[in-house]
């Protein structure tokens, strides 16, 4: 197969964003909506660049589209591209305004709770005019957003090593704990049984995510079944005001209710769900200052903070 000749001129940044609109939507009609264009412009487009590479990026079919092995690498260094161009305007203005700059972060439930707001409130004290922007997902959304450069890090639970593409950084380790309200039944008790909250309901998080799985190998080596009155999310706004208004148990991380005396811990042992929480950002991008600045932050907060580990990992970025 000929090389092809990616800098002749053919290729343009549109091929570029296209591409990585066309995987995350799954078909055309999402992509040319998401770029504002026609349904035929992005046909055209997305022909134009197979045709500058001399392989088919895409399967069609009536559902939409999806990437073949060509595809999902190309959209990889496309992402890769675009991401590495973000991070230099916004350098460029940083450098231009030491003061001032951007930073976005993602997060998700086990990085919201506590480490990133105090993180943010001692960064602004430094820096009161830099700009934080957080973003809320799940793990595996905040992932894509990173490899495409829309978010500098991600602050969460780690669930993988360092790799090639992605590098992890551990925080601390925090451990994982059945929640109710401080009125619940069995607020309080000594020596509650799983068996006990099986028919209770229960706030589960998604099935998307590694906790989920965990609380599902839980049930099954007890021989339970999922609850079957249950609420799945990962949002701690509705999980926090469903704790506090209903009888419902859920398995949060355990600084969550350190401070909040209106919900209680249930004395159920889950030693085998402890996690770290760290962050992770691209291996092969450059931060800018002010990511940088929220980093540091973040790693002296969370040394303020540590936690035991609930499982006595040692490992620096692996759960």
């Amino acid at each position: 197969m000929e090389m092809p000749r990616l800098l002749d001129g053919r290729l343009k940044f549109r091929h570029l964003v296209l591409i990585d609109a066309l995987s995350r939507q799954g078909s055309v009609v999402g992509a040319a909506g998401e770029l504002h264009v026609t349904q035929p412009a992005a046909t055209r487009s997305l022909h134009e660049l197979e045709d500058i590479l001399g392989v088919p990026l895409f399967e069609r079919g009536p559902r939409g589209v999806t990437p073949t092995v060509f595809g999902e690498a190309f959209t990889r260094h496309a992402r890769a591209v675009l991401a590495q161009l973000t991070q230099a305007g916004r350098h460029v203005v940083e450098l231009a305004d030491a003061d001032r700059g951007t930073v976005v972060v993602g997060t998700h439930l086990a990085g919201s709770n506590v480490l990133l707001p105090r993180a943010i409130a001692a960064l602004k004290k430094e820096r009161p005019y830099l700009t934080v922007i957080v973003r809320e997902g799940s793990p595996e959304a905040l992932l894509l957003e990173l490899e495409a450069g829309r978010v500098d890090l991600v602050v969460g639970r780690l669930t993988a090593p360092s790799d090639e593409r992605m590098e992890r950084r551990k925080l601390y380790d925090e451990s994982v704990e059945p929640v109710v309200r401080a009125t619940h039944p069995l607020a309080g008790r000594e020596g509650v049984e799983l068996a006990e909250l099986v028919d209770h309901p229960w706030i589960l998080p998604g099935a998307e995510t590694v906790l989920r799985r965990e609380i599902e190998e839980l049930f099954g080596r007890h021989g339970f079944a999922l609850p079957l009155n249950r609420v799945e999310t990962t949002s701690f706004l509705t999980i926090r005001q469903l704790l506090l208004e209903t009888d419902v148990v859920a398995v949060l991380p355990s600084l969550i209710v350190r401070d909040d005396n209106r919900m209680v811990r249930l004395s159920v042992p889950l030693a085998q769900i402890g996690h770290s929480v760290g962050l992770t950002r691209s291996a092969a991008r450059t931060l800018s200052p002010s990511a940088e600045a929220l980093i540091r932050s973040l790693e002296t907060v969370a040394g303020d903070m540590a936690a035991p580990s609930a499982s006595g990992r040692e490992s620096d970025d692996v759960v």
